[in-house]
């Protein structure tokens, strides 16, 4: 007997055909009883089995965006998984909610600003003689801002001398926040720092205030308030980018004294002369100057530091003059690494004394040549500009504290200051 090589069926797999050989084979009666039960009982175990079960595939829910998709042809978008639920967006909604309340709570701190600081602060028109007529035209006009403060008891108006030099009176217009129109009764001006002061008089003239000293660093956020290209009470927001700035190249040249404030507020034509303000509302300076090729901003304006600024106006009030204090020295412009090391200094710093005017206060007090001014009454003197910043702002009564470096050795001088009018021909 042998095993086909087809698989037989299920129903037929334990009946194994029977091949007949050439001599058949007899067999009795019994014999076949005997194999009949066989077949019978194995046919009734195998009716016993279970039948084998068919494998369902799970089932898939699909979502309405997908069961559109499959009922279009099938497709469907290979990024739906990086979507948001609905449930992820009510969430996020609720989180850029809660961070919004923190960012409000600022803006509403810059309009409460705004609100105290735009009636303190005018739009100025000037109308001045050509410095070089055009087409006939034998005047030009100015445009320029201000901030209006209390000095010494009268109500002024703070702003550049290069906006309102050279025009009268009768032709310069003070612009008040509400539109109303005043004039002038009085100006001064100083010319080695580009200040202007104009007394005003009128009703419900509001003030600003004004920080005491220099307490404004790097990186502190300022406002910028003007009429930059005539778009009057305009404002901007930056920060402190610098300060120290010195030794720039403005109008004609006849900035003498500077030290100014850098900061990327946007400054732009128009803003002279309006203030710079911190977050309490206080003036920290007065916006003079840009660094442009454009003519427009670029992210460096320049403001006259508020102690200098009322250096001066409180002088030109009250006196009409500016005196300012008077050391005696002669000072190295080109204070190099070289002339540093000559002197036993690691590295150029301070300013250098090359000639000292005999029976000036430098004279009196003992400063030599080739002595290095590095602090005057504790602050520490960056170059040659910053010691004729710094002595440009000190009261002609003052008897002021210097260290200098001389033989390797830093030595302690007491100096009373002198008024620079009494050495030098205005």
């Amino acid at each position: 007997m042998e095993l086909g090589h087809s698989i037989p069926a299920p129903s037929e797999r334990f009946m194994m055909p029977v091949e007949r050989s050439v001599t058949s084979i007899c067999l009795s009666n019994a014999a076949v009883l005997a194999l009949l039960l066989v077949v019978a009982e194995v046919r009734s175990s195998r009716a016993e089995e279970p039948a084998p079960s068919v494998q369902q595939p799970p089932s898939v829910r699909l979502t309405p965006i997908e069961r559109q998709a499959a009922g279009s042809g099938g497709r469907v978008d290979p990024m739906r998984s990086l979507r948001l639920s609905n449930a992820e967006r009510e969430k996020l909604y609720e989180q850029v909610s809660r961070d919004a309340e923190e960012l409000e709570r600022q803006g509403a701190q810059l309009r409460r600003l705004t609100q105290l600081l735009r009636p303190t602060v005018v739009h100025i028109d000037a109308k001045k003689p050509a410095l070089r007529p055009k087409n006939g035209k034998a005047s030009e006009d100015e445009a320029g801002s201000g901030v209006i403060t209390l000095v010494a008891g009268r109500t002024v108006v703070i702003t550049n001398r290069h906006v309102v030099d050279r025009a009268e009176l009768d032709n310069i217009t003070i612009r008040l926040d509400g539109g109303r129109e005043i004039r002038p009764v009085r100006l001064w001006s100083d010319p080695s720092t580009d200040i202007a002061v104009m007394e005003i008089e009128g009703d419900d003239l509001e003030t600003a205030r004004l920080a005491n000293g220099d307490s404004l660093q790097i990186g502190d956020t300022v406002l910028a308030i003007g009429s930059p290209f005539g778009l009057s009470h305009s404002v901007t927001l930056g920060i402190v980018s610098a300060k120290g700035r010195r030794d720039l190249e403005l109008g004609e040249g006849n900035v003498k004294f500077q030290n100014f404030i850098q900061t990327d507020a946007a400054i732009n034509p128009g803003n002279s002369g309006g203030p710079l303000v911190n977050l309490r509302g206080e003036v920290v300076g007065l916006n003079t100057a840009i660094a442009s090729n454009s003519g427009g901003s670029e992210g460096i304006g320049f403001a006259i530091p508020i102690s200098m600024v009322m250096f001066v106006t409180r002088q030109l009030v009250e006196t009409g003059t500016v005196s300012r204090a008077y050391l005696g020295v002669t000072l190295d412009r080109v204070f190099t690494q070289k002339a540093a090391n000559r002197l036993g200094m690691l590295r150029a710093v301070g300013a250098h004394v090359s000639g000292v005017t005999k029976g000036s206060p430098a004279d009196v007090a003992g400063i030599q040549a080739d002595d290095v001014i590095l602090e005057v009454d504790g602050e520490a003197i960056e170059d040659d500009d910053h010691l004729v910043s710094l002595v440009s702002v000190t009261p002609t009564d003052r008897t002021v504290t210097l260290i200098v470096f001389r033989d390797g050795e830093r030595i302690s001088l007491r100096m009373p200051v002198a008024s620079r009018e009494q050495f030098e021909s205005p």
